[in-house]
């Protein structure tokens, strides 16, 4: 019979990991981006998400926009390989240490003994048992923090391409109204030098309208410098190529927001943040709780055996610890002790800064709401002014800058109800965010 040693080593290789190389590649697959929007979308499981088929040749709104974020954001993507690591270890925490075993053999040079002196040793760490829940379930927490602190991630980039669309709309609106303004400005001065090289107009009222000409097209100017950077940070956080031309749902206007009380327990709920910082506390417990075990003696199980050169044989367990006299663990308890209050301590402040944030974001959008209702309520006398004063300078019947200055004055407001749109669809965001749930969700 052929001995099983041969089988034995080809069955304790094929059980070994193997290294393969996975060399670097500087080339951006955007096709793969676009094909992995088409296979996650429909499938992605958040809670905060509908899954949605992605066309980005048709409107996007908020959730196809957070949506494509979550699934294609390179940072997000990093995050994510990092967050295996967590997992890795997790598993490894799971495993039992293995045996330890030693050999040695010494030839008699000299001397009447006919053997080799023979000595063998089987050892086991039993600390590790002792200690492989505490440090399981530390693991584990650990790894339930990181997969929190990813998922809090996710939310906030989801939150902040939502920030850019709302800009991005805002801009869009803003920009041909400030055009406008600018084309009025520039006619007006133009106007103006005509008269002051007939001498009919003073310098000092061509000097006002070549301020304020030169002011409209800096305005001009700086809307559609803001337009143009807006939408590439947009692409950037959706993690698609530059050239991408995306078309954005307008933004829809929350009614109105829950009291601060309400949206804080919500928080304290939902946001993964919270939920990461009491993850991270119970795996400083059991951290602390493997410290006041390790501080028992850390025993060694060793099984010796062996032969000397007269050929006696011999066979017995041998243990080894730690005498714990001075050091105890004391130190490594106290570190840990320290650490788990410091924890508590995030955990109580973290609390605090979120409900003050909240009531900051509640009573923002509170002004905001106010102001377009000021500026809705004065938009209607100033529509039909323009347009009287309009038609009037069409007549014959006013100076044409007299109508300009009448639409002007509708354009301001125009400007004015703009941006009051951008700072509550922008503070609803911000709530979202600091609530850690959509608005649709608030009063369920």
């Amino acid at each position: 019979m052929r001995p099983p040693w041969p089988f034995a080593a080809v069955l304790l290789l094929s059980a070994c990991a193997s290294y393969t190389p996975h060399p670097l590649n500087s080339a951006l697959d955007d096709s793969a981006t676009q094909q992995a929007l088409t296979r996650d979308a429909a499938s992605l499981g958040r809670p905060d998400l509908a899954p949605a088929a992605i066309d980005l040749a048709s409107p996007l709104d908020k959730n196809a926009i957070a949506t494509i974020a979550v699934i294609a954001n390179p940072d997000l993507k990093a995050l994510r390989a990092r967050a295996a690591i967590a997992d890795a270890q997790a598993f490894a925490a799971r495993l039992l240490p293995d045996p330890s075993f030693s050999l040695g053999a010494n030839k008699v040079l000299s001397g009447p003994d006919p053997f080799l002196d023979l000595a063998g040793a089987l050892g086991l760490d039993i600390n590790a048992l002792r200690t492989a829940r505490v440090r399981h379930e530390g693991a584990e927490a650990l790894a339930r923090q990181v997969r929190l602190d990813l998922a809090w991630a996710e939310w906030q980039i989801a939150g902040q391409a939502r920030l850019q669309a709302v800009r991005i709309s805002s801009l869009e609106r803003l920009l041909p109204i400030v055009s406008a303004s600018e084309a009025t400005a520039r006619s007006q001065l133009e106007r103006a030098m005509r008269a002051a090289g007939r001498g009919d107009l003073a310098a000092d009222q061509v000097q006002a309208a070549r301020i304020a000409a030169f002011d409209a097209l800096d305005r001009q100017r700086t809307t559609a410098r803001d337009l143009a950077a807006a939408r590439l940070e947009l692409l950037r956080l959706l993690g698609l190529p530059p050239s991408t031309a995306l078309v954005l749902a307008p933004p829809q206007l929350m009614a109105s927001a829950p009291e601060p009380g309400r949206l804080f327990d919500l928080a304290k709920e939902r946001r993964f943040d919270l939920m990461a910082l009491l993850a991270g506390y119970g795996a400083q417990e059991a951290a602390l709780h493997k410290a006041i075990l390790d501080q028992f003696p850390n025993l060694q199980l060793t099984i010796n055996a062996g032969r000397d050169s007269g050929g006696n044989l011999s066979l017995g367990p041998a243990v080894n610890f730690d005498l714990p006299v001075w050091n105890r663990g004391r130190g490594a308890i106290a570190t840990e002790r320290a650490t788990r209050e410091a924890l508590r301590s995030e955990y109580t402040a973290r609390l605090f800064q979120t409900r003050a944030d909240i009531a900051a974001a509640v009573n923002g959008l509170a002004i905001a709401r106010q102001q377009r209702s000021a500026v809705l309520t004065d938009l209607p006398a100033l529509t039909r002014f323009a347009e009287a004063a309009r038609s009037a300078a069409t007549r014959g019947d006013l100076p044409l800058a007299n109508a300009e200055t009448a639409e002007q004055a509708l354009r301001d407001k125009q400007v004015l109800l703009a941006q009051d749109d951008q700072a509550i669809a922008e503070q609803t965001i911000a709530l979202e965010l600091l609530t850690g749930t959509l608005n649709e969700t608030w009063t369920r």
